[in-house]
């Protein structure tokens, strides 16, 4: 499933017209995304829980060259599954 997926099943539950129902999506999308910026979690019961955590800094290696290259360190997403979906998809 995609955005649209989601949207279509939104506009299926609460009807109204199409746009309506992206727009919810929207700003769900972004609620999740400027609580992430901002440092905190966001829990969803039932889902799990998105949250930023802070990855340090590393050397890789670029597969072209072979050369060791620098990662600065950067906050990246994470997500934990709850219970209730784990069981589900089992």
């Amino acid at each position: 499933m995609n955005k649209q997926g989601l949207v279509d099943v939104v506009h299926g539950k609460l009807g109204g017209t199409k746009s309506s129902a992206e727009a919810v999506v929207d700003s769900i999308i972004e609620a999740i995304v400027s609580s992430l910026k901002n440092g905190e979690e966001v829990s969803i019961a039932g889902l799990g829980i998105f949250s930023a955590k802070m990855r340090k800094a590393r050397t890789a290696r670029n597969p072209k060259t072979g050369e060791p290259v620098q990662v600065p360190a950067m906050k990246v997403p994470k997500f934990r599954a709850a219970k209730v979906l784990k069981e589900a998809v089992r």
